[in-house]
């Protein structure tokens, strides 16, 4: 793709995200989405495979169709209320369709089954894109409503989101097609708390992205796309298997990794609002998405190729390793020792 192009998308996408997140009126969220899907199309559609340009149209009609319901969740709010601020979201009927219109725009279950065939059809960078970016602007219009959303309709939209992500996770043997389901299944994790502590779902949505940007970079450095190719990565670049061992363990959330420091803080908060008993089925729910953590990571590290491999060896390179992917290793590894300074502020 031309640079030129390029620098016009990446604007685009930023431009989009800014409008978003620091308007107050619905009609101006609802441009920064728009100028956002416009964005990311041709950045995912780039390489003009069949794959590529079908999940550019899947991707297109699902944001289409989410945000017309935001704008007509809000115009029903106008209409009934007199307010178009984001904030005075306060109709009922408002409030289920825009909670409907930003699970489809996240890939929260049940609306999740276009995200893991659009993430497939995509390069890893846009995938990352996907992943990561084009999520922020949702989860700040949920931040900003959270206050008048439905905690039911939320929590069991999470713990579906949770058990679904891990389920269909299960039998994956792409890798994109796993990050994306391991992105439904943080998103519920996201959505559970965001009634009761907004500040903590946009944490758990930081180091969310941290981590994930740390697994896509980490892969597109080692150019896997599959689980057959990662078993061979062991003898040409052990450093990032490494690497990416730790940051999938990190996104499974075992101590004492940084993925441990959002779900510690989430299960502590639903049990102070007397959801024990949600917080442990959201809890054992999560124990089906570590399954696939840990099969890619024993991909990854432990499983020597076979002698007849059919796969063609490359050159093993003492080529160094990204300082982009080393930063965000690192910060997937070895942030849970700043817990009280996050509990202090919050």
């Amino acid at each position: 793709m031309n640079p030129q192009a390029k620098l016009i998308f990446a604007t685009s996408l930023l431009m989009g995200t800014t409008i978003t997140i620091s308007s107050n009126h619905w009609i101006l969220a609802w441009t920064g989405l728009e100028i956002n899907t416009l964005a990311i199309l041709p950045l995912i559609s780039k390489s003009h495979h069949p794959r590529a340009i079908e999940a550019a149209t899947k991707y297109f009609l699902v944001q289409a169709t989410a945000s017309a319901l935001v704008l007509f969740s809000s115009m029903t709010n106008a209409w009934h209320t007199g307010q178009w601020d984001i904030t005075q979201l306060t109709h009922p009927t408002s409030c289920l369709i825009l909670t409907s219109a930003i699970a489809m725009k996240l890939g929260l279950a049940p609306f999740h089954f276009w995200f893991p065939e659009v993430l497939q059809g995509s390069p890893l960078t846009t995938g990352l894109l996907l992943s990561t970016a084009m999520k922020f602007p949702p989860i700040t219009l949920l931040y900003m409503t959270s206050q008048s959303l439905n905690p039911t309709l939320l929590t069991t939209m999470a713990i579906l989101s949770t058990a679904l992500g891990g389920w269909m996770g299960l039998n994956q043997t792409q890798t994109r097609k796993i990050l994306a389901f391991s992105s439904i299944s943080h998103l519920g994790w996201m959505a559970i708390i965001i009634t009761y502590s907004p500040k903590l779902a946009l944490l758990n949505f930081y180091l969310y992205t941290l981590m994930t940007a740390a697994a896509f970079l980490t892969l597109n450095s080692m150019k896997v796309l599959k689980l057959s190719t990662l078993m061979t990565s062991w003898s040409k670049t052990p450093t990032l298997s490494a690497m990416l061992l730790l940051t999938l363990l990190s996104l499974a959330g075992l101590p004492p990794l940084t993925g441990f420091l959002p779900k510690w803080l989430i299960i502590e908060e639903l049990t102070k609002q007397e959801m024990a008993s949600t917080a442990t089925i959201i809890s054992l729910l999560s124990l089906l998405s570590l399954f696939f953590y840990l099969r890619l990571a024993y991909c990854s590290t432990i499983t020597l190729p076979p002698h007849t491999t059919n796969h063609m060896k490359r050159w093993h390179t003492n080529k160094p390793v990204n300082t982009s992917v080393a930063i965000l290793t690192t910060l997937s590894i070895m942030l849970l020792p700043i817990s009280p300074i996050i509990l202090t502020i919050m």
